[in-house]
């Protein structure tokens, strides 16, 4: 089915559509370096720009419309005046653009996790009303990157919507089911590189900092050599507290020399794999852009599911045929 993909990144949740079968025609983003990596890595479909500034006319005809739009707070002030103005100046606005004018017959959106509690569900509320509104059936869904193959905990709300004159009604079964991680065999030691360079290492001077519970009032356990990661975050490349970013034992003769501890970051690769990314997608962006692509990235591996759950769940929709239950 003919796809397009908006805010795409380095492309985790296109890569999981491709792997399903579907085609990406279009993709958009405003980050220039994510862009890079996508075109780089993916193809020449993808246009770097605003969002807010592209016109629903310039995006081509499409089946499928996916994205990881950004969460922005929703002002429910003022008259309910239609969609357009409940959600007027976010970026999720811009989604109910494009989606208005060219009436996909699926689409599938994701955001963090908080975005159900956000505004005591208000934000939420809206943004189903508005789809429900532009004549879609919606549901939503908290998906875990640990329960599809991945060794990293990331819980991530997914929105599924289906044109009605589809499908009047979305089958309970449209999620993906969750399945278990064989730890003997895949985690977060299985997925480390050999022989990383010293860069990677902690000083002796900021490891006291990086293990330490917390600060003042505030504690929180610090742990490293997980079997399962944290969640990846964009912010990586300033290293954060071991409570909140991933932390492994591993010695290195190289780092020993280099007066470094044999304690270390993640790598951006190891970063990659926790996404899904598969071995011959390449890195050519620095660690601090690498970091921040892997960490706002949509887990691939949980895209293709959701992808083939679709196909499974509704086979007759890659035809055009109509189905109603």
């Amino acid at each position: 089915m003919r796809t397009v993909s908006l805010f795409s990144g380095c492309g985790g949740m296109d890569l999981g559509f491709l792997n399903a079968g579907y085609n990406i025609i279009y993709a958009n983003d405003f980050d220039k370096y994510a862009v890079e990596s996508y075109r780089h890595n993916i193809g020449d479909h993808i246009v770097w720009g605003d969002i807010s500034e592209i016109e629903a006319t310039s995006i081509p005809e499409h089946d499928v419309l996916i994205g990881g739009f950004p969460c922005q707070p929703f002002s429910m002030m003022g008259n309910k005046k239609g969609f357009l103005d409940n959600i007027r100046g976010t970026l999720f606005f811009d989604v109910a653009r494009i989606i208005s004018h060219h009436m996909p017959k699926v689409v599938v959106l994701e955001n963090v996790r908080n975005l159900k509690t956000h505004d005591n569900g208000n934000t939420l509320r809206t943004i189903i009303d508005t789809l429900e509104d532009l004549n879609y059936c919606v549901e939503y869904k908290v998906l875990n990157s640990v329960d599809f193959g991945v060794p990293q905990i990331r819980n991530r709300l997914f929105i599924i919507c289906i044109r009605k004159d589809i499908l009047e009604e979305i089958p309970s079964n449209i999620f993906p089911e969750a399945t278990s991680l064989n730890l003997d065999k895949i985690n977060l030691r299985s997925i480390l590189e050999s022989n990383v360079d010293p860069k990677y290492y902690l000083s002796h001077k900021i490891l006291p900092t990086i293990l330490s519970h917390g600060s003042g009032n505030y504690y929180s356990k610090s742990e490293i050599d997980l079997e399962i990661a944290r969640p990846l975050t964009a912010t990586m490349a300033k290293m954060h507290r071991a409570n909140q970013d991933n932390y492994v034992t591993d010695p290195n003769p190289l780092a020993e020399k280099a007066g470094k501890t044999s304690i270390r970051r993640l790598t951006p690769r190891e970063c990659a794999r926790l996404q899904g990314f598969p071995e011959s997608y390449d890195i050519i962006v620095s660690d601090t852009q690498a970091y921040k692509q892997f960490g706002n990235a949509v887990t691939v591996n949980v895209a293709e599911n959701i992808a083939r759950s679709i196909l499974k769940t509704i086979p007759t929709i890659n035809s055009g045929s109509e189905i109603h239950v």
